[in-house]
């Protein structure tokens, strides 16, 4: 049997372009200055093969030692290349360690070269915070350019997840969500597992992992940089975005949000979305609240789910978000619904 060759395989509109660039190329520098088109053409395929660059976006200090690249949209769109989350990085006697990654190859590219406008040390370790794309598909960006043997720490069952389904899964939406922006980029998971608990040192500064159980999903790791009173947080607080609990738990969270106030105090929380500050917990987990106990009471009351997504829209603590929250109109219904599935669950 004859096996087609890789190109014979390809999708007769990328054969084509191959062909032609290459019947461009046997023409010689003279031929391809005579033909301008050809050139902008293979830029574009360039760029096709493997997304385009991500614009810089300029890291702000946080702390003595922690800097974030804000991300100022909260979903991504072919118009911001997929730039959704937080890149957050602390800059320690013994090298830069970056707290989740971002999106995409580019978007990781684009922190390493806002990293180098900071300082000259080398990025010496990654954490992961969660198993969605939009936190660690930028791994690939921080192994090609450090190495592969660059530590990237994780929960083990975001390590597992993204090694896994979720992996190629978020690789693929990136890409169709961004209109392929993110092409190119590679997984790349976590090779080195934390526990909750365990401390790190890093020169000059302390980080802490915490890890309290099911939340925005089944394994979030936040870490604490102690010296500084910071604590990265993922995705399990937002500051004006509703965030994806599809895979997660309204209990859990509110459980989550009271141990690590417990075990760590007052902190400036940095969320994977939004901006930071010290009471994110306190007014997130009263928005959440607006949703999940009116969704009790209606599971006790013997409701049903379109009555208990009124009771969550007129609910003051919900209500007076609704006109500013990101993502609002189109997808509280749904976590809502996601709400009243736990309550059932919870009450019977």
């Amino acid at each position: 049997m004859t096996h087609p060759t890789h190109d014979a395989a390809a999708p007769p509109t990328l054969v084509s372009r191959r062909t032609l660039i290459g019947s461009g190329l046997a023409l010689g520098a003279s031929a391809l200055a005579l033909w301008p088109e050809a050139q902008l053409f293979a830029v574009q395929l360039g760029d096709f093969i493997i997304g385009g660059p991500v614009p810089d976006i300029a890291p702000q200090q946080l702390s003595d030692h922690v800097w974030t690249i804000y991300a100022a949209d909260g979903f991504p769109t072919p118009e911001n290349k997929g730039m959704m989350s937080n890149v957050s990085f602390v800059v320690t006697s013994a090298g830069v360690v970056v707290l989740d990654s971002g999106s995409s190859l580019q978007i990781g590219q684009m922190a390493i070269r806002m990293i180098k406008k900071v300082t000259s040390q080398p990025v010496v370790a990654v954490f992961n915070s969660h198993y969605h794309g939009d936190h660690w598909l930028g791994n690939h960006a921080f192994a090609q350019a450090y190495g592969e043997l660059l530590p990237i720490y994780a929960l083990a069952g975001t390590t597992e997840q993204i090694k896994g389904y979720e992996g190629s899964t978020w690789r693929s939406l990136m890409e169709r969500w961004t209109n392929q922006a993110s092409a190119g980029t590679k997984v790349v998971p976590p090779n080195q597992l934390v526990t909750h608990g365990q401390t790190l040192q890093f020169g000059d500064v302390t980080l802490k992992m915490h890890f309290y159980g099911t939340a925005h999903t089944p394994s979030d790791l936040c870490v604490q940089v102690v010296q500084d009173k910071v604590t990265a947080m993922g995705d399990i607080v937002m500051a004006n975005r509703i965030a994806n609990i599809d895979d997660g738990s309204y209990p859990g969270t509110f459980h989550y949000f009271k141990e690590l106030a417990a075990a760590t105090g007052d902190q400036l929380l940095l969320p994977g979305h939004g901006k930071a500050s010290h009471d994110l917990m306190e007014t997130y987990g009263k928005f959440l609240a607006g949703i999940w106990e009116p969704c009790v009471q209606a599971v006790k009351d013997g409701k049903t789910e379109a009555q208990a997504r009124v009771m969550v829209l007129t609910d003051p603590r919900v209500a007076s978000r609704a006109k500013t929250m990101l993502g609002f109109d189109s997808n509280i219904g749904k976590y809502t619904s996601l709400a009243y599935l736990e309550a059932e669950k919870e009450l019977f």
